[in-house]
């Protein structure tokens, strides 16, 4: 086996694009504030992500966004904020149009999220991770294999965190 030349790195300290043409996430890293709970949110999109709420009630999300601009089939990934200490799943939803500010997602689970809680969608969800309070550490996640394929680039959403990285290639 060989050693892997082609990694490039980016590291923000707010939210924005790290590559924008396609690529492959190899490998994460995040320093915590030590004082917040921190999250990040890696989008695979060319524009920035939405901000929007949600409530969930069984496995229905329902997402309010004034002009959303979303049809019925469309297909978002989407992080969602917890409430009370629940939250949706995050993932890639095909989307149900309700009215022009409201459309609604099946969870894979269950659960009641109360109305107006934060979430953010765009074109692709890659993933999210989350930090403790009082986690002021680097943490690093190395993605097995090749990666996980970016088809349209990059996008960090940062929540109280000092740093994030992605490495891909």
């Amino acid at each position: 086996m060989t050693m892997q030349t082609d990694v490039l790195g980016g590291t923000l300290i707010e939210s924005g694009f790290i590559y924008k043409q396609r690529t492959r996430v190899k490998g994460v890293s995040i320093k915590g504030d030590g004082t917040n709970p921190g999250v990040l949110n890696i989008f695979d999109t060319v524009t920035a992500p939405v901000t929007a709420t949600y409530a969930r009630t069984g496995s229905v999300v329902t997402v309010t966004k004034n002009a959303h601009g979303l049809q019925t089939g469309d297909t978002i990934g989407i992080s969602f904020s917890a409430a009370s200490g629940t939250a949706a799943t995050d993932g890639n939803y095909t989307v149900t149009k309700l009215t022009d500010n409201t459309f609604t997602v099946t969870d894979i689970n269950s659960g009641t999220v109360a109305s107006s809680t934060a979430c953010t969608y765009a074109s692709r969800w890659i993933m999210t991770f989350r930090l403790d309070v009082g986690d002021a550490y680097i943490n690093y996640w190395l993605i097995p294999g090749q990666g996980i394929l970016a088809l349209n680039g990059i996008y960090l959403n940062v929540t109280d965190l000092n740093t994030a990285s992605v490495f891909y290639g």
